[in-house]
């Protein structure tokens, strides 16, 4: 882990329960040793069915960020799952609004969590990040440099790029708004208040345990009823933990990004490290974003989004 000035990192678990217990506590240490001081640690182990507790528990997670003095200056996510649909209707976007945008905190993680971002995107107009999360990220056999180091990237540089090999060949630069995150958790918002109406929009997507005709029904709701019309590009991430078979015939994610690029007209540019691996990126959902693609290296600039200040954090207790 890069060295980073002392943070204070508050945790949530508006997900379900962390069944990683080990994970979790090497991801506390880690972040310890490097000098952070890790709050909220309860809600690691608390569980209600197979939720990190009872949804009166998990939804004070979220809306006493709104009263929390003073704020952390990260919010970290332990872990996905499900559990956030669930409490979307009862979340203080406006004291969250308040409260978040008065001080730059960056609230981090993924999966399940996109849910959330995506809706505090929509009501309260909040960038957050869509990267690591405690247990399966900081928490792994062996954290990742790279995962380390896009992390505290993101959320401490007003701009940065990246970039990274695609399959596609060339495409000239565009600029829209960078958001998405898990594809099955963007696919539970449709036609709810809590899926942002983002246009010219750049869409990043990944998802994992998704067959690719899956991935592709998704997707091609997300046509039908309008959203991708509204897009400028689709960034493809990672999509793993599914096995192909006989059956499929040639069937692959390959031909399902194909079949979205005839039907939508958009480019679709594959190959970012960014979802439910070790290897991923952090993105700040709701930033600006510049793409372009020459000789097969995909670039994307990325600015406009908070930042950490850059005076080391006062760590009491």
């Amino acid at each position: 882990m890069n060295p980073q000035p002392p943070r204070t990192i508050h945790l949530i678990a508006p997900s379900g329960y962390c069944h990683n217990q080990p994970a979790a506590a090497l991801g506390v240490q880690r972040l310890q040793q490097a000098g952070h001081q890790v709050n909220n640690q309860h809600a690691i182990s608390r569980r209600f069915q197979r939720f990190a507790g009872s949804d009166a528990e998990r939804l004070q997670d979220i809306n006493a960020l709104a009263r929390l003095s003073p704020l952390p200056d990260i919010i970290l996510a332990v872990r996905g799952g499900y559990g956030v649909t669930r409490l979307l209707e009862q979340v203080d976007y406006n004291g969250l609004k308040q409260a978040l945008t008065a001080q730059p905190v960056a609230l981090c993680g993924h999966s399940d969590l996109t849910a959330l971002q995506l809706a505090l995107l929509a009501k309260s107009g909040l960038i957050t990040f869509s990267g690591p999360m405690l247990s399966g990220n900081f928490g792994a056999p062996v954290l990742s440099d790279f995962t380390s180091d896009h992390f505290w990237q993101a959320i401490t540089t007003p701009a940065f790029s990246l970039t990274w090999q695609s399959g596609v060949s060339a495409l000239p630069r565009l600029e829209g708004t960078l958001w998405g995150g898990n594809l099955a958790m963007i696919m539970t918002l449709v036609g709810t208040p809590w899926l942002p109406e983002v246009t010219d929009g750049i869409l990043v997507i990944e998802d994992v345990n998704e067959h690719p005709f899956r991935v592709e029904r998704m997707l091609l709701q997300l046509h039908q009823c309008g959203v991708l019309a509204r897009q400028r590009a689709i960034i493809v991430g990672s999509f793993s933990g599914f096995n192909p078979t006989e059956y499929d015939n040639g069937f692959s994610f390959a031909t399902v990004w194909q079949r979205i690029r005839e039907v939508t007209g958009l480019p679709v540019i594959d190959g970012l490290d960014f979802g439910h691996e070790q290897k991923t990126v952090t993105l700040p959902l709701g930033a600006r974003g510049a793409l372009c693609v020459a000789e097969g290296q995909a670039t994307l600039d990325i600015s406009g989004h908070p930042v950490l200040r850059q005076a080391a954090a006062q760590i009491t207790g």
